[in-house]
């Protein structure tokens, strides 16, 4: 009986499902990659500065390090409070976690085409996966949940 049930709500709220789908995916990358990533970065910024200046090409000892590290806290700390806070506090934590990264993206892309930086932390996954297509997937994920949720109020 059971399966029945289960096999019915299936085909019965298959939209409804798809936009859990976007909901949850958007959910777990503003937590896990933007919230906890950012804690971790923010570690790696804060108490061994000059490991990740040394793997981002910087120079080592810049009091900017410290700076960066706050500003990795601040979101980190925006992405876990998305698993409470919903609505336009996401949204607010997406983009402004995305200016910061596609910022860091075009600081990053400068450095590699005016000093030849290919450094690991510098260019390669990092720059493609985390400062690029993260911050634009999970905006777009945001903006698939709003429309869906549109729809939805609509058909009601």
């Amino acid at each position: 009986i059971m399966n029945l049930f289960y096999y019915k709500r299936k085909i019965t709220k298959k939209k409804r499902d798809i936009k859990l789908a976007v909901e949850l995916a958007f959910l777990y990358l503003i937590v896990c990659v933007m919230g906890l990533g950012d804690l971790i970065a923010f570690c790696g910024h804060a108490f061994a500065p000059n490991v990740v200046a040394s793997k981002i090409g910087w120079p080592i000892g810049s009091p900017f390090q410290f700076e960066v590290a706050l500003a990795d806290l601040s979101f980190g700390v925006l992405g876990i409070l998305c698993i409470w806070f919903r609505g336009n506090f996401w949204f607010a934590a997406a983009i402004a976690n995305a200016i910061f990264l596609l910022g860091c993206a075009y600081g990053h892309i400068r450095d590699i085409m005016l000093k030849s930086n290919f450094a690991p932390y510098n260019a390669g996954p990092v720059l493609y996966i985390g400062d690029i297509l993260m911050p634009l997937l999970i905006l777009t994920l945001y903006f698939m949940h709003v429309q869906m949720s549109k729809t939805s109020k609509k058909r009601k």
